[in-house]
């Protein structure tokens, strides 16, 4: 496997210890040497050794390395699953914290076609469709929740590493290549893609992208601590660096005054861009172990955001720069991850206990509510309002698109 594949593969394992310690020998068993042989390349064998999942997530893990190009045999794959199965069982994670309410919804889920796909966002589209990207396996993919049909789309650059997507005002589908430097552009009419590659060869991941009311595509680009715009008229790229050394721009809103906004993960940091100039303006949260992942917007300018380290879900007024906070029902290892705003309510996941939940926070109550994914969820990495009301997931670990159906 080709080594720019390693540090997005790298989350799907537990971190490890640098290489140049002594590493660990894996058990011994039937499949341990084609694990050494198509593992080792990418992964030292303690990232392997403190892994933990049951045989349904193993299994899509296996399938997520095959996608990018381990090197297993097709008659080996079942034994080197069964090696990982027996070996590193799943290890356990805190139980889902359950509370009652009065809102009804319903949860429904598909599989989609290509094992491992690992789908990571979603994209309600205006004619009911939900779009997700394939991350592991250079996938688009379009999901009709009447029929269940899947019809995927494929990049013409090899191993793209589809990640964030949204759609332009004539319905084309604009992705971030997050494992090849670029911005891609699908016409679902014809099936043509374009490649827009970013000017600087550091800005090799980016993240997640949306549109000003301009008509501007902005996006974050994580790892080269970066934001973006695109002007899809001209195609002209500009990027700027995160005032903040390593602080990972990652989810990101625009405002109604048409201002974008992102938080930085790597940081306890919520910012802001001139949309004419692309100057950035940083806004320190209260706790210095903060680290928001994704946030949402309400209409009024107040930030949303979920607070992945701690198992908080936090509130930032725009306008007076005032944040609030409120404890996770999942607790400190809940690690919220995708958010909407829907209803009045704010809606995200927690991905950190097992099953996964949907929670809802009302503001005007100050309440929760919760409900289990019945796939487990396997990540909910992020979400979109659909055009009726309702809730598009992508849900990662089990290779699934829901729809949260909100009566």
């Amino acid at each position: 496997m080709h080594t720019k594949f390693l540090s997005p593969l790298a989350t799907a394992l537990a971190c490890g210890i640098p290489a140049a310690m002594a590493q660990p020998q894996l058990p011994d068993g039937a499949g341990k040497a084609v694990v050494e042989q198509s593992c080792l390349g990418c992964h030292e064998p303690v990232r392997i050794m403190n892994s933990g999942y049951n045989r349904q997530d193993w299994q899509n893990v296996v399938h997520m390395m095959l996608n990018v190009g381990a090197p297993v045999p097709p008659d080996q794959i079942a034994v080197v699953t069964d090696y990982l199965v027996k070996n590193f069982p799943e290890k356990p994670k805190p139980a889902p914290s359950l509370i009652a309410g009065s809102t009804h919804v319903e949860i429904r889920e598909w599989v989609v076609p290509t094992p491992g796909s690992r789908p990571h966002d979603p994209l309600a589209y205006p004619d009911g469709s939900i779009w997700y990207t394939g991350h592991m396996a250079n996938v688009l993919g379009r999901l009709d929740p009447r029929t269940g049909k899947i019809t995927e789309y494929h990049p013409d650059t090899p191993s793209s590493g589809p990640h964030g997507l949204v759609a332009d005002q004539d319905g084309n589908i604009w992705f971030t290549g997050n494992f090849a430097g670029y911005i891609g552009k699908l016409d679902p009419r014809t099936g043509k893609f374009i490649d827009y590659p970013l000017p600087d060869p550091n800005a090799r991941d980016p993240h997640t992208p949306l549109f000003d009311r301009r008509g501007i595509l902005w996006f974050t680009v994580q790892g080269a601590n970066m934001v973006g715009r695109l002007d899809p008229k001209s195609g002209e790229i500009r990027l700027v660096k995160s005032p903040t050394p390593r602080s990972n721009p990652y989810g990101m809103v625009i405002s109604s005054r048409d201002v974008p906004w992102f938080c930085e993960f790597g940081s306890n940091k919520l910012a802001s861009i001139d949309p004419d100039t692309m100057a950035i303006h940083e806004y320190t949260l209260p706790n210095a172990a903060s680290r928001p992942r994704r946030i949402t917007i309400t209409p009024d300018d107040v930030i949303w955001y979920s607070d992945y380290a701690r198992g908080y879900l936090g509130r930032f007024d725009t306008k007076t720069g005032e944040a609030k906070e409120f404890a996770s029902p999942g607790g400190p290892n809940s690690a919220p991850y995708g958010i909407v705003y829907l209803k009045r309510a704010v809606w995200y996941s927690e991905s950190g206990v097992r099953p996964n939940t949907l929670v809802r926070f009302d503001p005007a109550t100050v309440t929760f509510q919760t409900w289990t994914i019945p796939s487990g969820g396997g990540v909910v990495r992020n979400m979109m309002v659909t055009r009726d009301g309702n809730i598009a997931m992508a849900e990662s670990g089990v290779n699934r698109v829901a729809l949260v159906v909100v009566e």
